[in-house]
């Protein structure tokens, strides 16, 4: 028999053994990848149990052993340390699992027998507001995330929550009617435009008054005012949409959904969390009080709902928009790709949302957060003008940095050669975001993203650019070819390969793309051992040969799908 995902398959089979072993429900197995040499698999679950049952875990290692049915897929497991299963995947299995996966597009991976519909928030720029180097990570996390999602099988609806609302429109607005320009602004102009209202909008009260007045205006409908405000809505949108173009992102214009969207439903939101017992009055303010959550003081922490004036605030739009999904679209899962500085934000908005009826049982609702993008100097990464970089001039800079790396290659046409240069320098600045714990701050670094050496996007591009040439100059039919396992290379090669659906388990089950990044690195490097100490086109005898050419294609696939699945594109020539 053959099994995608072969850690959760010995796992199962794990604890059928281990039921014949102990009297207790015993906890879930997990089998780990092994670092050991001759060693596929390890589970130290026997370990784990001695300790709670006050039995010695070799012992009951021994008993698990004895008890596993696993001789169709691996030699007899062996007890190893204090306590250690290891396993050791046949040669025959691996060689008819490694050829199975030529027919498979999916290369193993399954597809989920429980789908999901999973709203994922990401990107989440301003409008009027040029997209800057701070929207890089969302929008990338939650694209590969996304992706991730739909592999698995799930029914996944992106949503842009785009910031279109409030004091700052009133503010543009109002500016607006006091220029009255010729011709519309562009997203760059909207950049100096919004700085100047702001500053007029705290040096001058008048305008500050009218600023907010211009709010209710364009809250109660007014057409001349909503007519201005969806200018800028327009061109803030075609700019977005340009800069997701460029990246690869899945994102479209129906995919935004603005704060403005939420707008209608706020005031129902309050009146359902008042009508619920869940609200409370605090200086002059509507709040929810959420159990569990205290400032410094230790006093219990509020939500504003409805601010004093009666305007209302972030917090009841998140609110309004986790009530959408669920009510109204039956979502499963809300996922919120959010920087890690909102984790309180989100935990308290989930908490109301849990109280108010409105997560239900069997739904779910999760902050994916993540670090900050870092200049070398460990800073905020901004212009020598002290501004953030804007993201279309990075991306700009990302082909032009690329372009450098393969001058001087004559055999490009131009057009190749620009399109080459923008799947580099591209693929080099998401998978730099990608490829660390996304927890984490980055520092960004042109020359470490583009090195041909290590774990970069470039260097997995030219590993798939250097076999594709091989497999060309073979120009060999592969159907048929049956993978033959006699060098240790090849074993190694073969084993990486069929890993590729625990990776993107991996990856997907914890919004980890690291996980997958750090995967096609390693079967990249195993590749390149395999090349070096395998003979290829020129193998010592026709078998060997089909069967390398084979293995050699497989990891193009799977460097190739590994890479989609990261948004990232794989040419054939570089």
């Amino acid at each position: 028999m053959l099994f995608g995902d072969v850690s959760e398959e010995l796992a199962r089979r794990v604890m059928a053994a281990l039921r014949h072993v102990i009297d207790i429900e015993p906890p879930s197995a997990v089998v780990r990848v092994s670092s050991r040499a001759g060693v596929d698999y390890q589970c130290d679950l026997a370990m784990n149990l001695g300790k709670q049952l006050g039995r010695a875990p070799r012992e009951i290692a021994a008993g698990i052993a004895a008890r596993l049915d696993v001789a169709d897929l691996a030699e007899p497991p062996e007890v190893a340390g204090p306590g250690f299963l290891n396993f050791t995947l046949r040669s025959s299995w691996l060689e008819d699992r490694a050829t199975a996966l030529d027919g498979d597009p999916r290369l193993g991976a399954a597809v989920t027998p429980w789908p999901r519909r999973i709203a994922i928030d990401y990107s989440g720029p301003n409008a009027a507001k040029e997209m800057h180097v701070g929207h890089l990570r969302p929008t990338v996390i939650g694209d590969a995330i996304a992706r991730l999602l739909r592999f698995a099988g799930h029914d996944v609806i992106p949503h842009n929550h785009l910031g279109d609302w409030g004091t700052p429109f009133g503010m543009l607005i109002e500016r607006l009617l006091d220029e009255r320009p010729s011709a519309p602004h562009t997203i760059r102009d909207l950049n100096g435009f919004y700085q100047a209202a702001r500053s007029r909008f705290e040096n001058d009260e008048d305008f500050a008054t009218r600023s907010r007045a211009r709010v209710v205006l364009l809250q109660s409908g007014d057409q001349e005012t909503l007519s201005l405000w969806r200018q800028l809505v327009d061109e803030s949108t075609r700019h977005f949409t340009q800069v997701y173009e460029l990246l690869g992102i899945g994102l479209s214009s129906g995919d935004v959904y603005g704060e403005s969207f939420y707008n209608p439903f706020l005031a129902a939101v309050v009146d359902d969390l008042t009508n619920a017992g869940l609200t409370a009055i605090s200086d002059g303010a509507v709040c929810v009080f959420p159990d569990g959550f205290l400032n410094r003081e230790g006093e219990p922490l509020p939500l504003i709902v409805r601010k004093r004036d009666g305007g209302y605030g972030y917090a009841a739009t998140d609110l309004a928009t986790l009530r959408y999904w669920t009510e109204q679209r039956e979502v499963t899962d809300l996922l919120y790709v959010v920087g890690a500085p909102q984790a309180q934000h989100f935990a308290m908005v989930f908490a109301v949302c849990r109280a108010a009826g409105w997560l239900r049982e069997g739904q779910r609702a999760e902050h994916i957060g993540f670090g900050s993008v870092l200049g070398e100097d460990g800073h905020a990464m901004k212009t020598r003008a002290g501004e953030l970089v804007r993201l279309s001039d990075l991306l700009a800079e990302a082909v032009s940095q690329a372009a450098e790396v393969i001058d001087g290659r004559d055999d490009l046409s131009p057009e190749v050669r620009e399109e080459v240069a923008e799947a580099i320098g591209i693929g080099a600045l998401k998978y730099a975001d990608l490829s660390g714990d996304r927890g984490r701050d980055y520092v960004f670094s042109w020359e470490r993203m583009l090195a041909k050496n290590g774990n970069t996007s470039v260097y997995l591009q030219y590993a798939n650019a250097r076999i594709r040439s091989v497999l060309a100059r073979a120009d060999q039919d592969l159907a048929g070819v049956r993978v033959l396992l006699g060098h240790p290379a090849e074993r190694a090669l073969a084993l990486a390969l069929i890993r590729f659906p625990e990776a993107v388990g991996a990856a997907t089950a914890g919004y980890l793309p690291h996980k997958l990044c750090t995967y096609l690195y390693e079967t990249a490097v195993v590749f390149s051992r395999f090349y070096e100490q395998c003979p290829v086109l020129d193998a010592e005898s026709p078998g060997v040969r089909d069967s390398r050419l084979l293995l050699a294609e497989l990891t193009s696939k799977t460097l190739t799908l590994g890479l989609s699945l990261l948004g990232i594109s794989t040419p054939d020539r570089l």
